[in-house]
């Protein structure tokens, strides 16, 4: 579940594909295919498919279907910190470990003013079952040059570790909010303006993590709760009729004393008619939890406890390269993929579990979309 997490965070799926279905009511079908592959010996295949159906000149129902194969996804007969291979900490092996499901279902309403969009999603792993509720308004303003909107979801997840042990809550619930404001600045350039609230309650570590040293050996241990509140600036600008920029800044902070800022920067070129490919560049930067100690300090007299990186100070960056290629403007089929190469920083705690001092990844994506 760990790496399924991981994996989503940073592929960026899930939100963009139900904000762009609420906005867009046109028969259409696509099939993608996601890869993930680390440092760690972690691989992700993740094969895809959506639907979408005009029901009416307003109304819109879809489904996705996303399979998840995972290599060493989740413990199966223990681990230890320097001879483990997965961010969830499984023994090394062949083939795949875990096979995730998780279909998406969607109404979506659209009259050129009022865009809404709701839905469901289903997770379902050996370990782990993820089930949401989520729905989303845009309404346009100013003669189509503001947009307002809100999207809403609650998620009930429930673990299911793989081992006997008795968590001491066996759910992870979590809500969120975001608020957004779209502004068209001029013809070639617009700017949007994004809060999210996020608040996380339930078992939020993981049942397999724990800190082992010299004298004891605790498993993680978070707060059952979490707040967050994020703050994101997103623009962009068409440089000329070849180029164009998509830029953006988000600030986060949590009541767990974690903050981060990630800068973002992606600049796309029409090479000709038919083909668009450019560079993108991710940089990211946080500070550790306030109960995250030093590597080899914990007591047994703490409350709490942290092996996962995700806890700590650590920074990362991330380069990649689209390509988008449409044989014509009328063109039913669209073509698109990308390559981007993952780094985190030197870390202790990545150290510790995984006996390497930092992360590397390589994901990719391919997506044919054919619209009826």
């Amino acid at each position: 579940m760990q790496v399924k997490r991981y994996f989503l965070a940073v592929c960026m799926l899930f939100v963009p594909w139900i904000s762009t279905s609420a906005s867009n009511l046109k028969d259409s079908a696509s099939m993608g295919l996601d890869t993930y592959s680390d440092n760690n010996d972690v691989q992700v295949f993740s094969p895809t498919l959506s639907l979408m159906k005009t029901v009416s000149k307003n109304f819109l129902v879809g489904m996705k279907m996303r399979i998840d194969a995972i290599s060493a996804a989740s413990i199966k007969n223990g681990g230890a910190p320097t001879r483990v291979d997965t961010v969830a900490g499984a023994s090394a092996r062949n083939g795949y470990d875990e096979t995730r499901y998780a279909p998406t279902f969607l109404l979506a309403y659209d009259d050129g003013e009022n865009a809404a969009s709701a839905g469901v999603y289903y997770s379902t792993e050996n370990d782990y079952e993820g089930k949401a509720v989520f729905g989303s308004y845009v309404r346009q303003l100013n003669e189509e040059n503001t947009a307002l909107g809100i999207g809403i979801s609650q998620s009930f997840d429930r673990w299911k570790p793989v081992f006997d042990r008795e968590l001491p809550k066996d759910y992870r619930d979590e809500f969120k909010i975001d608020l957004s404001i779209n502004q068209l600045l001029s013809p070639t350039s617009s700017l949007q303006f994004v809060y999210s609230y996020m608040n996380s309650k339930g078992f939020l570590s993981s049942p397999y993590h724990y800190v082992l040293q010299s004298d004891f050996a605790k498993f993680e241990n978070y707060p059952a709760q979490r707040t967050g509140h994020a703050f994101a600036l997103k623009g962009v600008t068409l440089l000329n009729n070849e180029n164009s920029m998509n830029y953006s800044y988000r600030y986060y902070v949590d009541d767990w004393d974690i903050t981060s800022h990630t800068l973002n920067l992606e600049w796309l070129h029409d090479f000709s008619s038919k083909i668009m490919s450019g560079l993108r560049l991710r940089y990211y930067t946080q500070e550790g939890a306030s109960f995250a100690k030093r590597v080899g300090t914990y007591t047994l007299e703490d409350t709490y406890f942290a092996a996962d990186y995700r806890m700590s100070a650590f920074d990362s960056f991330d380069v990649g390269i689209p390509l988008v290629y449409k044989q014509s403007v009328v063109s039913s089929f669209k073509y698109s993929m990308s390559i981007d190469y993952y780094q985190t920083s030197n870390n202790d705690y990545i150290q510790n579990w995984f006996d390497r001092p930092n992360l590397k990844a390589f994901y990719t994506t391919f997506r044919i979309d054919y619209e009826f």
